[in-house]
């Protein structure tokens, strides 16, 4: 386990627990990403959407300040061709729509607040996840 980091991954739980918390509390909606823009990408009001893409450029924004703050975390280099994230952006898209969330909206918000249909999408995400990089490192 060369990238083991409990200190920044513990810390980073808390802020993401925290914040799907106060977006709760504050907003009383739930923080789940493909549920933002999935409202981003249909025609509703302007004031409907102001804080969704507030939230998106907060995402980003924190990425990209993190980055600029801390140059020596940089993400590890893949050498993975633009079909392969293409085609892993859409199956992504494709399960959050089968599954109606991600794993922001099923994982922390859903888990949270003891959803059983949250429990069990984390359930499918995790396994799937766990089936697929072990084919794409071992088997392929």
């Amino acid at each position: 386990m060369e990238n083991f980091t409990p200190y920044s991954a513990l810390f980073g739980g808390i802020l993401i627990g925290l914040g799907a918390s106060l977006f709760m509390f504050l907003n009383g909606r739930i923080a789940g990403i493909s549920g933002m823009l999935k409202g981003l990408l249909t025609p509703s009001t302007v004031l409907d959407n102001s804080w969704r893409v507030a939230f998106v450029i907060g995402l980003v924004s924190a990425g990209l300040a993190y980055q600029a703050l801390v140059p020596t975390q940089s993400l590890p280099a893949e050498n993975t061709s633009l079909i392969i994230l293409v085609l892993g952006g859409l199956l992504v898209g494709f399960g959050t729509a089968m599954g109606t969330g991600c794993t922001s909206g099923h994982g922390v918000c859903g888990l949270s607040r003891f959803s059983l249909r949250s429990l069990i999408a984390t359930v499918i995400f995790l396994s799937t996840g766990i089936v697929t990089v072990y084919v794409l490192r071992h088997l392929i």
